[in-house]
């Protein structure tokens, strides 16, 4: 990694992970394969700040430590890149597995537990599905009839006043570096 950690993909620890390095892998990680508008791929680190906010619009209440689970959903993509689901499906159950052990390490090393309660991840799923739906209409040449089918149509109101920008990837590493900061501040 960029901070000089040596990461073992196979059987990662806490202690090989750095919030540096998750978020630069992020930054140059494209969603959608890359196919979308504009002169910047569209990042997972990009896609996990709108999830973070649209999971903390959908659930207010909900405690920090999940909030910052919701930032993190996509972690492990800093290493083993963003897959399309198809080829997830395609590759099969050792993809889920390896991204299982990165995502335990992850959590464990920012203070969450190594699997999150199956509701709360339920949630961030549903956070994660408007996050598509913004996507693919704001950017990736979907009709909002086309989205909803196949990510549901959001309420406009929690969508309200979101904009999907492309930046560079530093700005965006930047900023999801300094939201997981905040999240870890405010947990404390």
């Amino acid at each position: 990694m960029l901070s000089g950690r040596r990461l073992d993909l196979l059987d990662p620890t806490p202690m090989d992970i750095e919030i540096e390095d998750i978020a630069h892998g992020l930054a140059f990680v494209a969603r959608w394969n890359g196919q979308t508008y504009g002169d910047y791929p569209y990042s997972v680190a990009e896609h996990s700040l709108l999830v973070e906010a649209l999971f903390s619009r959908m659930y207010p209440k909900a405690p920090i430590k999940w909030r910052l689970a919701a930032l993190l959903h996509d972690a492990p993509e800093y290493v083993i890149g963003d897959m399309i689901s198809p080829v997830k499906a395609a590759v099969g159950p050792d993809y889920g597995e390896l991204d299982d052990r990165l995502m335990a390490a992850i959590h464990i090393r920012f203070g969450l537990p190594a699997a999150l309660p199956k509701t709360i991840k339920s949630q961030i799923k549903r956070a994660d599905k408007v996050s598509a739906y913004m996507e693919a209409t704001q950017i990736a040449g979907f009709s909002e009839t086309e989205a909803a089918k196949f990510f549901g149509k959001p309420k406009p109101e929690l969508i309200d006043g979101l904009e999907i920008t492309l930046r560079p990837p530093v700005e965006v590493r930047n900023d999801f570096t300094a939201r997981h900061n905040a999240l870890l501040k405010e947990l404390k």
